[in-house]
């Protein structure tokens, strides 16, 4: 007897069956050897400290970064941050399509977890090989470390314009005030610069900061994190101001 219209047939069922099972054949084992043969994270925080270090910047802990900047960041560059465990399995897969469809390794679908693993474990280097590395030892990196740590030690060591590295250092370098006294425009400037820091440098080309900004800010509002008229306030401010100092 053959199934009815609209319903599936045994076979449909098992395609997909047969393809998960047949995936998990495949990399199961190379998952394992991989887990296996990837360098053990348990020295994260001393490799974030001696990167701070090395660049004389500050190392913040989880309480001392700003929660508008933590929002900023997430909306900016891994919307998932909270939910996800390294790896974005659907930010990687849109990414994937994205450069089939383009011919182009124009997104990478990386964590914010990934960025900091490729930073201190991968020379900033996450092409190829690298990339399944980076993706397994950030699976590492979050079962020992707390989101709230991650992202300190993110925010601490990235780059954030030319010769300058981690937000503390860049709030005083643009903006001349700490980094727990700053606006929201300022936040969102901060978050923006982290892809491209040589280009969205506010000191080397204002206008490209101030349009990062932007969409840094459109991505809050996306993300319901602000309302658009604060938004609108916030892509008002002068994109590089004088404080009373850090």
């Amino acid at each position: 007897m053959g199934s009815r219209p609209g319903f599936p047939t045994p076979f449909d069922v098992r395609k997909p069956l047969v393809a998960l099972a047949v995936v998990a054949a495949l990399f199961g084992p190379v998952m394992a050897t991989l887990w296996v043969s990837t360098p053990d994270v348990s020295d994260v925080q001393a490799r974030v400290l001696r990167d701070t270090q090395a660049h004389g910047v500050v190392l913040l802990a989880p309480g001392e970064v700003p929660d508008l900047l933590a929002k900023a960041v997430v909306a900016t560059e891994d919307e998932r941050f909270y939910s996800h465990h390294g790896v974005d399995t659907i930010g990687l897969a849109r990414a994937l399509l994205y450069d089939s469809a383009n011919l182009c390794l124009c997104q990478g679908g990386s964590t914010i977890t990934e960025q900091l693993v490729k930073e201190l474990y991968l020379n900033g280097s996450d092409r190829g090989y690298n990339k399944i590395v980076d993706m397994v030892l950030s699976l590492k990196l979050e079962q020992i470390l707390s989101k709230a740590q991650i992202m300190a030690d993110y925010v601490s060591e990235i780059p954030t314009g030319r010769n300058r590295y981690g937000v503390t250092a860049a709030a005083c370098a643009y903006f001349h005030a700490p980094l727990a006294n700053l606006t929201l425009g300022q936040y969102a400037l901060l978050a923006g610069i982290t892809q491209a820091p040589s280009l969205y440098d506010p000191t080397v080309d204002p206008e490209a900061a101030a349009r990062r900004r932007s969409q840094v800010l459109a991505a809050m509002v996306s993300e319901q994190v602000i309302t658009t008229a604060q938004a609108d306030a916030a892509g008002r401010e002068p994109v590089l101001s004088d404080g009373p100092g850090c």
